[in-house]
């Protein structure tokens, strides 16, 4: 367990280094890094899936511990990262259903991390579409998580609409939407 969960935790920690987040860069510099490195974020964010999904039935010893660190990796702002990553989500639902009939101990967690992710600068109205449309998908697929599922995706989307609105308007000189948004929030 502990090698595991260790494994994880440097896999994301490599992957959301400020020295791979090719989007800081200039285009030049993004260019040639990609020419002659490729986005190793890409190649980690598969490895991270890969060994999510060899877990078999031990994956529910890394929920909630591991929700945290794989957020924080899908907010990175890559595409295919985030659309290869997201899913892992619902596998962490549909495991702690499967054994409890619920997942509240994953909603906390998640509900509780993206507060701290958003304001510390990560996510986007991207990432919220792709959140929304993937889970929704999976949920959709599984009769018995299709409503719960469905009831957690809009909660987690609204709180992230409004967390976003909050960032964008914290510097913002009009107090009063300021103060909307704050009120939204809570």
């Amino acid at each position: 367990l502990q090698l595991w969960n260790n494994y994880f935790h440097l896999a994301v920690a490599f992957l959301t280094q400020d020295s791979l987040q090719l989007e800081n860069f200039s285009q030049a510099k993004r260019n040639s890094i990609l020419d002659k490195y490729g986005d190793m974020r890409a190649a980690i964010g598969a490895s991270i899936r890969d060994m999510w999904y060899n877990l078999g039935h031990r994956k529910i010893e890394f929920i909630p511990g591991m929700v945290g660190p794989i957020l924080e990796m899908t907010l990175v702002p890559e595409l295919e990262l985030r659309k290869s990553t997201i899913p892992i989500f619902f596998d962490m639902m549909l495991c702690e259903y499967q054994l409890t009939e619920s997942f509240s101990r994953f909603e906390d967690e998640i509900l509780r991390k993206l507060d701290s992710e958003v304001e510390g600068g990560r996510g986007d109205e991207q990432y919220k579409q792709l959140f929304e449309s993937i889970l929704l998908s999976c949920c959709r697929r599984h009769p018995e998580l299709a409503k719960p599922g469905e009831n957690f995706v809009a909660l987690v989307t609204g709180l992230l609409e409004r967390l976003l609105d909050y960032r964008a308007v914290m510097n913002d000189e009009n107090k009063t939407y300021s103060m909307s948004c704050t009120v939204n929030l809570l």
